[in-house]
């Protein structure tokens, strides 16, 4: 075996390289990146609470580098292959989103790293989508699109060449890891030309946006970089004091006292100048998005989440936007009031997923071993104390209406389509990992190593 750089040090280079060129491509991500680690220090610095439970669950040290980013791609191929690229990274498909009865022709991945040492050593996420060309109304249209698609290579011949090195070697060292991250960031890289022309561009921008995003494009130019908040509310609040201009509404979930899920945010795209073949024109693609993560919720907790916000919507009579966005927000909170808002509660009602640590400092005889039953009873009583697992993934109707704040109020509200998750995975090459089962593995190894520990520090004995 050779002397490999480890997987999570390759994405972290990544990531941080990653940053480093967006910050350059779109400044005002720079004072967006600003913004979130003022907002970050302050409520850390008045809620010591937040700040131990973030100590203590080791996501304190990975806050300032969280990210999470986000790409379309056009052909399966292109999705296979970023499969393989990421995987150098240390980086998996969770879970599967179909954002098309939203409106938005795509569906979707996350590519994350799945252990909970490696997320906080390195939580760097990218939301990858593969356009669905078969929803391409216009026949002749969805042909000129496959054919465009298929003329492009969005990786260099050395990324590929690096990514079939790792494979059969089983690492990179630290030369080739350097030479790997620095071919697969052209991959992301925005290209001011197009190679199609202005009238094909608008063709495909009349049929959707996002279609002309894909395909107008050399490659997939990352369209966002997103970092971690822990008040999201300031930062919207914030964003219009430092003149920039937030979407109309926060999406996910309300304020709450315990966060849960996703709420996120974002800054309108940028228009930027493109060179067609045959004439100067613009396009509007790449946005700032903030985030604020809660705990991960349990089926029964998803569940819950999605009849209040279904009822919400319902209750607004429209989609949410910059006319009703207060209204939305009251209706939001009213709403909510169904959902338990306590750890405590979550915890006993099986809505979340927690870390549970041993308190006992001194032996105890009990009548005999505690086990999982007992768990909720000795949180109450202190002898154990239970952490939020952070949700490290995505929500359809959320990522929908980030992608609809950007693209314009003129698209499409939805597909008449089955959404299709084993086309999807035949063309990544691989199933998508169900985050459920790796929330409910956390918890159940956190669980496990407690009640061990308890045991141990105890006596059973009448």
């Amino acid at each position: 075996m050779g002397n490999w750089m480890r997987s999570d040090e390759i994405r972290a280079q990544f990531s941080k390289m990653m940053s480093d060129m967006y910050q350059k491509e779109v400044p005002l991500y720079g004072d967006l990146i600003e913004l979130v680690n003022d907002v970050n220090h302050t409520t850390l610095s008045q809620n010591t609470e937040l700040k131990d439970q973030l100590q203590q669950t080791g996501e304190l040290t990975r806050l300032s580098q969280e990210r999470h980013g986000a790409i379309r791609l056009g052909t399966a191929e292109e999705l296979y292959n970023m499969r393989r690229i990421f995987a150098v990274m240390g980086m998996y498909p969770v879970g599967y989103y179909d954002l098309a009865s939203a409106g938005v022709p795509v569906h979707s991945t996350a590519f994350r790293a799945i252990d909970a040492d490696a997320l906080n050593y390195s939580p760097f996420r990218v939301f990858t989508s593969l356009l669905r060309l078969e929803l391409i109304e216009n026949q002749e249209l969805r042909q000129l699109a496959k054919d465009v698609l298929a003329s492009r290579q969005i990786f260099t011949e050395n990324a590929l060449a690096l990514t079939e090195k790792y494979e059969q070697q089983g690492g990179l060292n630290t030369t080739e890891a350097a030479q790997f991250v620095s071919e697969v960031l052209e991959t992301f890289r925005w290209h001011t030309q197009a190679p199609i022309s202005k009238a094909l561009y608008q063709a495909l921008h009349d049929e959707h946006r996002l279609i002309a995003d894909i395909v107008a494009f050399k490659g997939p130019h990352i369209n966002h970089l997103t970092p971690r908040t822990l008040d999201i509310d300031l930062v919207q609040s914030g964003m219009s004091d430092r003149g920039i201009t937030p979407k109309a509404i926060v999406e996910g979930p309300p304020r709450r006292q315990c966060p849960i899920l996703l709420r996120q945010t974002s800054f309108k795209a940028l228009q930027e100048q493109v060179k067609f073949t045959d004439q100067q024109g613009s396009h509007t693609a790449r946005f700032g998005e903030i985030e604020q993560r809660g705990v991960a919720l349990t089926p029964k907790g998803r569940q819950l989440y999605d009849q209040l916000l279904d009822k919400a919507r319902q209750h607004l009579g429209s989609m949410p936007n910059e006319s009703n966005a207060e209204e939305y927000i009251n209706i939001l909170e009213t709403v909510f009031h169904d959902f338990p808002d306590t750890y405590l509660e979550l915890a006993a009602q099986d809505l979340a997923y927690f870390y549970y640590f041993p308190q006992m400092k001194i032996k105890v005889t009990q009548e005999r071993p505690w086990n999982e039953q007992d768990l909720i009873e000795l949180v109450q009583t202190g002898k154990v104390l239970i952490e939020p697992i952070v949700y490290e993934d995505f929500l359809p109707v959320s990522a929908a209406g980030i992608f609809q704040s950007n693209l314009g109020g003129d698209g499409r509200t939805t597909y008449v389509s089955m959404s299709n998750q084993a086309r999807f995975e035949e063309s990544l090459g691989s199933k998508v990992l169900d985050e459920i089962q790796l929330y409910a593995q956390i918890q159940q190894h956190s669980i496990k190593q407690c009640l061990e520990q308890l045991n141990t520090n105890s006596t059973v004995g009448v």
